[in-house]
């Protein structure tokens, strides 16, 4: 016979379980413990449509509190125009640049860019009073009624052609009454 070899048993030693690992291990479910689980998903599945209607309306607080807000500084931009407007200096000014209005003496020229709108030159001086020009209206009217009715010109061939209106001796150009 062979000489049988001995085998030597030596222990090996375990990782051991991390805690989750023990605890879910050693957990065990008991009535009371599933009656309070139970109990937490009932109040969650109750209460969960009143907590979005909550936080939806929270939105909406805050969404009509910032309008309201905004409509405080609209409200607080007008009030600030409104007493511009009581200035009359500011008055002044706006006839001046909006409604071209100007003072007797004063030359201003309207240019008009390649689009169309006025431009309008800060440089000249300010005088202390209004002019009103002396426009003949019904003239220019019935002249240019009178043009268009017995020409046989396109429109695009009179433009530039006519006459401009017939202004009062000592006006400006571009100025308005």
């Amino acid at each position: 016979m062979s000489p049988k070899t001995r085998t030597e048993r030596v222990p090996v030693a375990m990782a051991e379980p991390s805690r989750a690992a023990a605890w879910l291990r050693n957990f065990r479910m008991s009535g009371f413990a599933l009656t309070v689980l139970g109990l937490i998903v009932a109040a969650l599945v109750v209460l969960a449509p009143q907590l979005k209607t909550l936080v939806e309306q929270r939105q909406q607080i805050a969404q009509l509190e910032q309008r309201v807000q905004d409509a405080k500084d609209d409200l607080d931009d007008l009030d600030a125009e409104v007493a511009r407007w009581g200035d009359p200096a500011y008055v002044e000014a706006q006839a001046r640049d909006r409604l071209y209005y100007v003072y007797p003496g004063d030359v201003t020229y309207l240019l008009l860019d390649d689009d169309g709108t006025p431009v309008v030159d800060d440089q000249q001086p300010i005088s202390d009073q209004l002019q009103a020009t002396e426009v003949d209206w019904m003239t220019a009217f019935l002249s240019s009624v009178y043009t268009a009715g017995s020409t046989s010109a396109t429109p695009e061939q009179l433009d530039g052609q006519l006459d401009s209106p017939v202004q009062g001796a000592g006006t400006t150009e571009g100025s308005s009454g």
